[in-house]
């Protein structure tokens, strides 16, 4: 068969070389790019009329097509999307549309997909899978995928819109590139197309625990997929072993026909001998720590992106995994992918992403910070764009990309660090987003900044074996002065000294010199800790998933704005505490 000579023809060493190859000359490979992706668009209606006459060379490009945002491509997506037949952005059909997950403004924003991403994403998969299993070789087997398919929709012309995980696991090439990189999923399609995210991701479990010997991989999307599936395990490993002792699927747990049809095969016959080998197992661990190599001896390392707002999850992460590596994934977003991880044996904490040149036209905006300011502050001098290969080891920029999908000299809004360069092309170490940050007046504090300070209080509840299971934060303008809200969930009940040392921790822990200032003079409010019930941040899951959203692409909003109402009115109404800093009384 076809799939079979595709699958047989994978060779890791063979894509390595391809990749050795391409960023050799990166410049070079960066002019190909851009030129096909001009050379194939020119009579969309986007680039008609820029003035760039056939021209397709990187300055003709910077000097007539503008630095794009969202805003400014969305009447364009909004016509395709409507039924616009003629060539709005790309010369290509667009097939399908993407769905953003949502998270970060409370806003779903619709992006082009098409074919070329299907071909970038498969790319990008062999890539890093190859420098992977260089590191962790990986043999026949299977990986525990926790992955899930989100609702889909049909647009006012007629087109499938969806998340881009959903249209890369529904396309043609999804499967095989799998099994061709020994990552075949352990789950049926029923299971990760399942109505229901809970029956879905029990049945991941359940699945994962009746392979168990041959799974290699364990991954997901994201960090806090693995997380939020293991913290599950934890409650629900009892009423699994009933189930593979029975040979039966629970009648409670999983009601979707389909989902049972396909899970119900694997069970087939009861099997007592695992049953009590998976109860041995928990019974021998010690408060969960090492859950994954203790149920998968076989499992090589744990997969995912673990990079940004998911780096909260890695300590959590690291204590399921035991000894296991963590290799965090590939950088990308909904817009298209960036880079690869080549370097795997780096703790997620370190990682770095190489550019791939070739899956689209990349510049950097340079970021420089004001005097005084933090490396990852929000408020930054910009200066012009510069080439994949005319950046600095060092500097800061912001992500702009020309995708072959219809975004040109699209804004990003990542801050990334270039760590350094594989052969030409940069290793960018993945910083925040610039959008997201909490400001009252002068101030400015990122996604990093709120993460670092998060990270320093919790040192005081470690030494009470205390954790923060997730966070959130909010600039509250309902008064005056506007205060800085951070809204905590924690795994246990802390006294009331603990949290006030934590608060104070907090509010001193922003050191950008505005918010300080602002501090001093009184014209920011103390911070304030809202301390919430166990299980809200679940809430705030089921109100992204009651959106559409799908569990794969969910990630705790980090700063929410007014603007997010749901999510603000869902953490708010779960307040068990409230603290006030007197750091600067």
């Amino acid at each position: 068969m076809p799939e079979k000579t595709k699958e047989a023809a994978f060779c890791g060493e063979a894509v390595i070389a391809e990749f050795e190859e391409l960023t050799r000359d990166a410049a070079a490979v960066q002019r190909e790019t851009l030129r096909r992706i001009l050379t194939d668009n020119a009579g969309t209606e986007y680039l008609q009329g820029r003035g760039l006459a056939g021209r397709t060379d990187a300055a003709s490009f910077r000097a007539c097509v503008p630095l794009s945002t969202h805003a400014d491509v969305e009447p364009y997506i909004a016509r395709i999307a409507d039924g616009g037949t003629s060539a709005v952005l790309t010369a290509k059909p667009i097939t399908s549309i993407s769905l953003s997950s949502g998270t970060t403004q409370g806003k779903r924003k619709y992006l082009p997909f098409n074919q070329e991403l299907v071909k970038s994403t498969m790319q990008i998969y062999r890539t890093s899978y190859a420098f992977r299993n260089r590191a962790f070789p990986v043999e026949d087997g299977k990986a525990l995928q926790f992955i899930y398919g989100s609702r889909q929709f049909t647009t006012k012309g007629g087109m499938t819109a969806t998340t881009a995980t959903t249209n890369v696991y529904r396309s043609e090439e999804f499967m095989p590139t799998m099994r061709a990189i020994q990552s075949q999923v352990c789950s049926p399609d029923a299971v990760i197309f399942g109505p229901d995210f809970a029956q879905s991701l029990y049945c991941h479990l359940l699945c994962g625990l009746l392979y168990a010997d041959e799974v290699r991989i364990v991954s997901a999307t994201f960090a806090h997929s693995v997380v939020l599936a293991f913290q599950t395990f934890e409650r629900v490993w009892e009423e699994l072993c009933a189930d593979i002792r029975a040979g039966a699927l629970s009648l409670t747990r999983v009601t979707a026909p389909a989902v049972r049809k396909a899970v119900s095969a694997l069970l087939a016959a009861p099997n007592p001998a695992l049953a009590d080998e998976v109860a041995r197992r928990c019974a021998a661990l010690s408060n969960w720590y090492g859950v994954i190599p203790a149920l998968f001896p076989n499992a090589k390392y744990v997969h995912g992106i673990m990079t940004g707002s998911m780096e909260h999850y890695v300590k959590k992460l690291r204590h399921y995994a035991g000894g296991l590596p963590l290799v965090a994934a590939e950088y990308g977003a909904s817009e298209g992918w960036v880079g690869a991880n080549v370097e795997p044996e780096t703790p997620p904490e370190s990682v770095t992403f190489t550019v791939l040149p070739n899956i689209g036209y990349f510049e950097f905006i340079p970021l420089k910070a004001g005097d005084g300011a933090a490396a990852s502050d929000t408020c930054y001098a910009e200066a012009e764009p510069v080439g994949l290969t005319e950046v600095t080891v060092g500097e800061h920029y912001e992500v702009v990309m020309t995708t072959f999908a219809g975004l040109y000299r699209y804004r990003l809004g990542d801050v990334v660090k270039v760590a350094g360069f594989y052969n030409s092309t940069p290793k960018l170490k993945f910083v925040c987003r610039r959008n997201l940050m909490l400001t009252i007046n002068i101030d400015k504090n990122s996604e990093h900044d709120l993460q670092l300070a998060v990270d320093s209080a919790a040192k005081i509840l470690a030494a009470e074996k205390l954790e923060v299971v997730d966070y959130s934060s909010h600039a509250d303008m309902s008064c005056n002065p506007g205060h800085y809200v951070i809204f905590w969930e924690l795994n246990a009940d802390a006294t009331d000294d603990v949290l006030q040392s934590c608060c104070d921790e907090l509010d001193r822990a922003f050191t950008d010199p505005g918010y300080v200032g602002s501090r001093n003079a009184g014209a920011i409010g103390p911070l304030e800790l809202r301390v919430l019930q166990r299980g809200t941040f679940q809430k705030v899951l089921r109100h992204y998933l009651s959106l559409g959203a799908p569990v794969s692409q969910f990630k705790s909003p980090r700063c929410v704005g007014r603007s997010n109402s749901g999510v603000l009115q869902i953490l708010s109404g779960n307040v068990v505490k409230v603290i006030f800093s007197a750091a600067y009384d």
